[in-house]
């Protein structure tokens, strides 16, 4: 194995999540590797009609000077009710890039189900890595439509298929018609955050309720996050750490509420938010799609040794963890108010929660089994 296409639900950034996690660490592990990682499309028509500067992509780059690793973001010019071809576009596009950067053969690593043309017209031995179960997700008749067809063709071809969570194997499984599935859940970096940092000066120093992850109706409940960031002033504040991906009505609702929104952090920053909060939060909606995650930010608080409160979400509602209490709406205000006071730290430091170095060796044995295929 010495070339990778790895086609992402996410930018490559200061926020790291599996793909990048994963990848630096197949870096890491094979000093012959390559990878090609395709950003999602910029969509520069969408960013007009919703008044954001548009986005023109760009050309392959590499990525803080690491020449095997190479960033590529495609430009989707025309919305798919026009252009009927968009996604067959954009696949052809990923095609002809990876052979300008010398891919000739690459292993094909597909995070975003709407890149199934990616594998169906290039004929590469396809991984596809299930992170969400976005048909669970709410979205319009044409988009759930597309995403199940796109899904379906990948689960019945695609060489090795992953999942994060037991659930997600669960419910793909019979799509797979009898194929086997492979479960690869989330981590952390354990060393990185049981090092100690420095407090983050825009952190409150009335007692700190923190939520960390992407603000995203999908996932946050919003009635139940303001309520809370209400109940807890003045004598307390809820910080939301994380991009900002709500309407703007639900953000001003939010801030309205007492709720502190910072925004995006670089993982490092990140560490230092959670080590000084008091309490740890999260306010998810329950739900089918919720039901399908494994949160990565449950490996992260599980990390640090702080309380941690949380609506019985799938991942936290399983976690057998004494740090962890599950919550209702109607319990969730209060139950933080007693953390706060009663908890105790564990002065010895340590911590169960597993190290993404244990994932990226199974990705690792997967993907050379996908290039064993391959011939």
């Amino acid at each position: 194995m010495t070339d990778l296409v790895v086609v992402s639900l996410e930018r490559w950034d200061r926020v790291w999540r599996r793909n990048q996690h994963l990848v630096s660490g197949l870096l890491a592990a094979d000093p012959k590797l390559r990878v090609l990682f395709v950003e999602p499309p910029a969509d520069p028509m969408h960013d007009l009609v919703t008044r954001h500067a548009p986005g023109w992509g760009h050309r392959p780059r590499s990525v803080e000077g690491r020449a095997r690793l190479l960033t590529y973001q495609p430009v989707k010019w025309m919305p798919r009710r026009v252009d009927r071809r968009a996604d067959r576009r954009l696949a052809q596009r990923v095609m002809s890039t990876a052979r300008r950067v010398g891919f000739e053969r690459p292993l094909l690593w597909i995070n975003d189900p709407g890149a199934a043309d990616v594998s169906a017209l290039s004929g590469w031995q396809t991984l596809y890595d299930i992170t969400d179960d976005w048909l669970a997700a709410d979205r319009a008749d044409s988009e759930h439509s597309r995403l199940a067809a796109s899904e379906a063709l990948l689960l019945s071809t695609a060489a090795e298929v992953v999942a994060c969570s037991p659930e997600l194997v669960r419910r793909k499984t019979p799509v797979r018609v009898g194929r086997p599935m492979t479960l690869i859940p989330n981590a952390v970096d354990v060393a990185a955050y049981q090092s100690p940092t420095q407090r983050p000066i825009d952190l409150p120093t009335k007692p700190v309720a923190l939520y960390v992850g992407t603000l995203h109706s999908d996932r946050l409940d919003i009635r139940l996050t303001a309520d809370t960031a209400s109940a807890l002033r003045p004598a307390g504040t809820l910080v939301l750490v994380g991009p900002d991906l709500l309407t703007a009505e639900d953000s001003h609702r939010l801030r309205d509420a007492g709720a502190l929104i910072l925004g995006t952090r670089s993982r490092d920053e990140v560490i230092a938010y959670l080590q000084h909060a008091d309490v740890l939060v999260v306010p998810h909606l329950v739900n089918a799609f919720t039901d399908s995650l494994d949160p990565i930010k449950l490996y992260e608080y599980q990390a640090v040794d702080k309380p941690i409160i949380s609506t019985p979400v799938a991942g936290f509602r399983d976690a057998a963890s004494d740090r962890i209490t599950l919550a209702d709406a109607e319990r969730f205000a209060a139950a933080i108010g007693v953390a706060v006071a009663e908890w105790q730290p564990d002065r010895g430091g340590s911590s169960s929660a597993p190290d993404w170095s244990i994932r990226v060796e199974q990705a690792q044995s997967l993907l050379s089994r996908l290039a064993g295929q391959q011939g």
